[in-house]
């Protein structure tokens, strides 16, 4: 953890407490407005409404309204509730390891560097394969260094072997943030499919009554028509601004990383070195 960068764990930890705060929040209000007594009433009139209303049932709060529908209903939900905690460890996962540190080991580069313009080409291939040494910045500059070995004319080709390994290594980069990308697009459509799901239900309980439904009979599905669409967004928004920032932070970083590379691997331009 000791790369993590503090702006990244900020960004982390408030795309979480955005999802849970919301949550939170709209079950306190319902539970606030369900519990709050009228203060305009006198002691009698207070005795007569608990006598009228004694059986009336409490308004559902949040939490108890995202389980409380038909089973396909709770499928969507759990659905969702899966996909945000597969968002939430991603994101975690990419504020761990989409970072200057990792991508480009400042020591590590500088050991190269000594070591190639020494003309030390099989001491920087060693320290390139070493399993604590893994990097975008390293791997690259060991698909140029082996590119200068193998060949005669290694010194004018070196430099195609290391942008092949940079676009490649990019693409994986951007194929990680994908799956925030899916998150943050199919989290709004499970909130609709289960929006719809709660509307046949409600069109359902009328049907069953002949166009005579009370509205506490209409209640369960309407309620879950609108909690699930509440939730796919609560999901997919904070997804959809960690997809865009850990984007915007690989374009940075590889464009720091590609300047870095070149000033490393410059002293392979000059002419195939003796080992």
């Amino acid at each position: 953890m000791k790369h993590l960068s503090p702006n990244i764990l900020r960004l982390s930890i408030l795309l979480l407490a955005f999802s849970v705060i919301s949550v939170l929040a709209v079950n306190s209000f319902s539970a606030v407005q369900t519990d709050t007594p009228d203060s305009g009433k006198t002691s009698a009139a207070d005795d007569t409404k608990s006598e009228t209303t004694s059986g009336e049932k409490k308004k559902p709060t949040l939490l108890r309204m995202l389980f409380d529908g038909n089973i396909f209903g709770v499928l969507v939900v759990g659905l969702i509730l899966i996909l945000s905690v597969v968002a939430t460890y991603y994101i975690i996962e990419h504020a761990i390891t989409i970072t200057h540190g990792k991508l480009m080991p400042e020591h590590v580069l500088s050991d190269l560097e000594q070591h190639i313009s020494r003309g030390e080409i099989i001491q920087a291939i060693d320290i390139c394969h070493r399993k604590e040494n893994y990097s975008l910045a390293t791997e690259v500059i060991l698909s140029g260094l082996e590119r200068f070995q193998s060949s005669e004319f290694g010194f004018a080709e070196y430099r195609s072997a290391v942008e092949e390994a940079g676009e490649d290594h990019t693409g994986k980069l951007y194929r990680k943030t994908e799956i925030l990308n899916v998150i943050g697009s199919i989290s709004p459509m499970l909130g609709l499919t289960g929006t719809v799901l709660g509307m046949i239900e409600a069109f359902n309980t009328i049907a069953s009554r002949d166009g005579m439904a009370r509205p506490e009979e209409l209640a369960g599905g309407i309620g879950q028509a609108l909690i699930t669409t509440l939730l796919g967004l609560v999901v997919a928004i904070p997804t959809m601004v960690a997809f865009s920032f850990f984007r915007n932070k690989i374009d940075s970083l590889v464009a720091e990383a590609g300047k870095r590379i070149e000033r490393v691997m410059m002293p392979l331009g000059r002419k195939k070195q003796k080992k």
